[in-house]
């Protein structure tokens, strides 16, 4: 059987922790900039507020809700907290994202799922959902099916049955719009109506990964709990820029935080990249996205940052569009050790040596306290002391 931890307004959950007097009231928790709800209690849900509204839409609805600025540090230590108490009843978890845990269950026992929920609230705090069953799709199926703060089992053809039944195809993990689309076209709509439907026509539909998610809704695992996250094919940096913006050095500066931002990703794996890409989206037109070769392969910070800046004003067509969001991709990934250096490369020993130095000094005393000069016209940005504007990139989950 396989278990599933998902928290409960995880954010909200985590600001209650250290700010008891929140407890009971609507809290909306803002995103990155202080603009937009990126996570709300129950309160503030039953009062109409939505994820992804902007504050000032927010606030006439829930005049008496508390907003706060996301603390992604802060989160990050209750969800080890969380991590290692799981760990602590099971040997093999899979950290799947900062606020939910598949885990290998002993039984359909939804005893000890009730006892794990009282633990996690006694020693992290926050409340969870918990969810078992044979098969990791059910199990999240079911811990979704009872929040906030339940525990459920499928432990009978009875209950898988009754999980799915008219459930919409858009609830499982890994239906996104488009394949739901698909699957309506055949008037597939409802997980009921998936988990019935000929197997080798989801497969021709869905490919293999439909399949898959076939074989898990009829209660045969076919995804197993990951202890240890599968290598990426790419890593990504960047989202929204703030206010947009028509500034080219502005906007060159966010290429240049977020390339910063892909190099500590990199330098963190152990891996360096061969191709780097840069997208850009548009206030007035569509996102426009280019991409170069790296040859040899690199993590070299300089490098990155060279043709990112580079694959700026070709990405950015028309010239007078209004930039929003923007992602530096690293693409074609592998192990730093088996870097093919170019007959063609420059060698750049003070180069190399001014960035491990830039390295040391941010481990030591706190990321971005060394970053390039380049991102001086984000003063405004790296000055905000609500929180310091650092983003927390989590490593070790399976899931993003």
């Amino acid at each position: 059987m396989i278990g599933h931890v998902d928290c409960d307004c995880y954010y909200v959950s985590a600001e209650r922790v250290r700010f008891p007097h929140l407890r009971g009231v609507p809290v909306g928790v803002l995103g990155n900039h202080g603009a937009c709800i990126i996570a709300k209690s129950y309160e503030a849900k039953a009062a109409g507020v939505t994820t992804g509204m902007p504050i000032w839409e927010a606030l006439p609805i829930c005049p008496d809700g508390v907003y706060v600025k996301r603390d992604f540090a802060w989160y990050e230590v209750l969800s080890r907290r969380l991590l290692a108490l799981v760990r602590q009843t099971s040997p093999r978890v899979e950290f799947y994202s900062i606020d939910e845990m598949f885990f290998h269950a002993p039984g359909a026992d939804r005893g000890a799922a009730l006892a794990l929920q009282r633990a996690i609230a006694r020693r992290v705090g926050v409340p969870a959902s918990i969810g078992v069953a044979p098969t990791k799709t059910l199990a999240k199926l079911i811990s979704d099916s009872v929040k906030p703060c339940g525990a459920g089992v499928v432990a009978s053809e009875a209950d898988r049955r009754r999980l799915l039944e008219g459930l919409p195809v858009t609830e499982i993990a890994g239906v996104a719009t488009r394949s739901a689309e698909k699957l309506a076209a055949h008037g597939i709509a409802t997980c009921d109506q998936f988990a019935a439907a000929d197997r080798a026509f989801i497969r021709w539909l869905l490919t293999k990964t439909g399949e898959d998610l076939w074989w898990e809704l009829n209660g045969t695992p076919v995804l197993d709990v990951l202890p240890i996250c599968k290598p990426r094919k790419f890593v990504a940096r960047g989202g929204s820029i703030g206010r947009p913006s028509r500034d080219r050095e502005r906007v060159a500066a966010f290429v240049v935080r977020n390339v910063e931002r892909l190099v500590e990703a990199l330098n963190h794996d152990r891996i360096c990249c061969d191709t780097l890409a840069l997208e850009l989206s548009f206030r007035e037109t569509r996102s426009c996205a280019v991409r170069c070769t790296m040859p040899g392969g690199t993590a070299e910070l300089s490098a990155l940052r060279d043709a990112a800046l580079w694959l700026l004003p070709r990405t950015w067509r028309p010239a007078t569009a209004t930039v929003r969001y923007m992602h530096v991709v690293a693409g074609g990934l592998r192990p730093w050790a088996r870097r093919q250096r170019s007959l063609f490369e420059d060698a750049r020993p003070k180069a190399e040596r001014a960035e491990q130095v830039q390295h040391a000094i941010n481990a030591a005393v706190g990321r971005f306290a060394v970053r390039s000069a380049a991102t001086l016209p984000l003063a405004d940005v790296y000055g905000d002391l609500a929180s310091s504007y650092d983003i927390c990139d989590i490593y070790g989950k399976s899931c993003f």
